[in-house]
């Protein structure tokens, strides 16, 4: 393993691949120091200094960082200008790849180990301590232990939400702020928040962490009117370090609340301190938000946490049976519960519990016939409270049309793309076929529902806009309170 001497203060960076010649090592040095000169320190230390030299083979040189999300961000931001530097610094390189480096990532598990987080144990090793339960952040809320980075499973769903959280909380200062993680009930987004308090109160205890909810700020912020106490409110706010509110959409409709944590969170960016918000929907769609607060949260990083795949459901049914004694049930009782489990994850694990407790208190090995005996009212009332009509009703009021044009005969565009979305939920989301489904759509054929679905398969990754409507409709359908 090789250490290249660190240029201008910055700490050094480990190789973990062969050495590259003595030319090529010399050359990423003034590289380094030149993109230090022209990003200037905060922006270096957040996004370059973790690049490591991996390679230098003919016209390419090969550069490694530990996560997807810093090599997706680098590649985007400053691979040509990294190509360039070098192309001057040494004759002949005419492309800089940015990979992903296993060696700078967390051992055993894959995961990237975040700042802060303590390292995984080895095998055979004494189990890593929790975090304690409820410990307080000043003003804010308790934290739950449960929720560290550690205990997060990471998915095609959500890696990109985990690798930004890593991120805030592995570095003081990073060019997005506010992160703004959104998406449905039970999908992560209180986890993330408190893994990143956790994760920056055990790197540097020093700091000045508020995790709360919108909810708990709003309610100081009125006890402070009261009381006649706004100043020294403000004051206490606008000193944190890092300001994780949770929950964003309870102030929607709420004016002054609205103004007074706008003018917080302006405080807290002016002075380069973070903050990390969550909401259930994107900034755009939050209804009876100023338009002000609206763009300064969509003005940082917004990303979106979407419902957990078949894949992602089932390694955390996995991950989670271990601690509750069942690691070892039958993978069909797992498979059966990843597929029919598919709102969110707080879902998913009440179901897993009940299935635990079941079999510790009245003995008996967990099949599938008990899993679905002792579920049945959870399967039952999911699939009574999704319907076509329902779906139709939703649709119509998402796009401002009315529920019968779904079912006519009308082939304008404002209102296909609704039919088409609607007949897409309908197959997503309950168990009827597609003559049923096309029957409840004036009558149409199975063809034409196929096409639908084809369609809107087809469009989803391509078409941002499309894709959010869909998500947002999915997870007001699956949320029995929405």
């Amino acid at each position: 393993m090789q250490v290249i001497p660190p240029a201008h203060g910055i700490p050094p960076v480990t190789d973990h691949a062969p050495p590259p010649a003595r030319d090529g090592q010399d050359a990423w040095q003034k590289v380094r120091a030149r993109l230090l000169a022209e990003v200037g320190q905060a922006t270096f230390a957040s996004w370059l200094a973790p690049l490591t030299l991996v390679d230098v083979d003919g016209d390419q040189v090969t550069l490694g960082v530990g996560t997807r999300f810093l090599r997706d961000w680098i590649a985007s931001h400053y691979a040509h200008r990294i190509t360039a530097l070098w192309g001057e610094e040494l004759s002949g390189i005419q492309n800089a790849r940015i990979v992903i480096d296993a060696g700078l990532s967390a051992p055993g598990d894959g995961e990237p180990h975040a700042a802060g987080e303590p390292a995984p144990a080895s095998r055979g090793s004494a189990p890593r301590a929790r975090p304690l339960e409820g410990a307080l952040t000043d003003l804010g809320s308790p934290l739950n232990g449960r929720f560290t980075f550690r205990e997060f499973v990471v998915g095609e769903t959500n890696e990109l939400a985990h690798a930004a959280a890593q991120q805030v909380a592995g570095v003081d200062h990073l060019p997005f702020n506010p992160l703004y993680l959104y998406g449905g009930v039970g999908l992560g987004k209180t986890h993330l928040l408190h893994s990143i308090a956790w994760c920056i109160r055990g790197r540097e205890p020093g700091r000045r962490v508020l995790y709360l909810s919108a909810e708990r700020f709003m309610y100081q912020f009125v006890q402070a009117i009261r009381q006649k106490d706004t100043v020294a409110f403000k004051e206490r706010f606008r000193s944190a370090d890092v300001l994780l509110i949770d929950d964003i959409q309870f102030i929607c409709d709420k004016e002054s609340t609205q103004e007074e944590f706008l003018h917080t969170l302006n405080a807290l960016v002016d002075h380069r301190s973070q903050v990390v918000v969550s909401g259930d929907r994107s900034p755009s769609r939050l209804d009876g938000m100023e338009e002000r607060l609206r763009s300064r949260l969509a003005g940082g990083l917004a990303v979106d946490i979407h419902p957990a795949s078949y894949e992602l459901r089932l390694g955390i049914l996995r991950e989670k049976a271990a601690p509750l004694g069942i690691a070892d049930a039958p993978p069909e009782v797992m498979e059966f519960l990843a597929r029919e489990i598919t709102s969110n994850v707080r879902e998913l694990e009440m179901a897993l519990n009940r299935i635990a407790a079941h079999a510790a208190l009245l003995g008996g090995a967990i099949t599938l016939q008990t899993t679905q005996a002792v579920l049945r009212d959870v399967l039952v009332a999911k699939e009574r409270r999704i319907t076509i009509e329902e779906i139709q009703r939703r649709v119509a009021a998402h796009y401002n049309i009315k529920p019968a044009e779904l079912s006519s005969s009308r082939r304008a565009q404002a209102v296909v793309r609704p039919r088409h979305v609607a007949m897409y939920l309908a197959k997503q989301l309950t168990s009827r076929s597609l003559p049923e489904i096309g029957r409840k759509f004036g009558k149409r054929d199975h063809t034409t529902v196929m096409y639908a679905i084809r369609r809107i398969e087809e469009l989803r990754p391509r078409d941002a806009a499309l894709d959010e409507d869909v998500e947002f409709l999915w997870r007001s359908l699956e949320d029995p309170t929405g």
